[in-house]
């Protein structure tokens, strides 16, 4: 399996001193970085996705991060129109659904009880979906 950064620095055509050259860092930096023997600090990353055109750098390099792989979407690669479309038909189902009426509900008295928590769950569980889906339109739409 390829690095990470090794791919889209590949996928943008950039030999790795191209790529030094236009990061302002030395070729020892990225080959260290391709090798997995350093980690690219954050804003090198974020030079990275910006020159190598890939915004699903950055998520990916946060997702290294055992804290962060807990709390950040997994993303699929989808195009402009499949993500929108989809938004949309999540967004449209939430409200059809009662959902926002329904947490509402349950969050009122300001505790979860035993028998709302399963509704609960299932609300979460649809916004962490409708999150993925903004954050592969955020991806893919850049």
């Amino acid at each position: 399996m390829q690095n990470i950064y090794q791919s889209a620095r590949m996928a943008a055509g950039l030999t790795q001193e191209k790529a030094a050259e236009l990061l302002n860092i030395s070729v020892e930096s990225i080959r260290a970085y391709e090798t997995d023997k350093r980690v690219p600090p954050n804003q090198i990353v974020s030079d990275m996705t910006d020159i190598y055109q890939t915004p699903h750098l950055a998520l990916q390099h946060l997702r290294q991060d055992p804290l962060a792989r807990n709390w950040l979407p997994d993303t699929q690669h989808r195009t402009l129109e499949q993500a929108t479309i989809r938004l949309y038909r999540q967004i449209r189902e939430f409200a059809l659904n009662h959902r926002t009426d329904e947490l509402i509900d349950i969050a009122e008295d300001g505790v979860i009880d035993e028998n709302e928590r399963p509704k609960f769950d299932k609300i979460m569980t649809e916004l962490e979906e409708i999150v993925n889906t903004v954050y592969s339109l955020r991806i893919d739409g850049c």
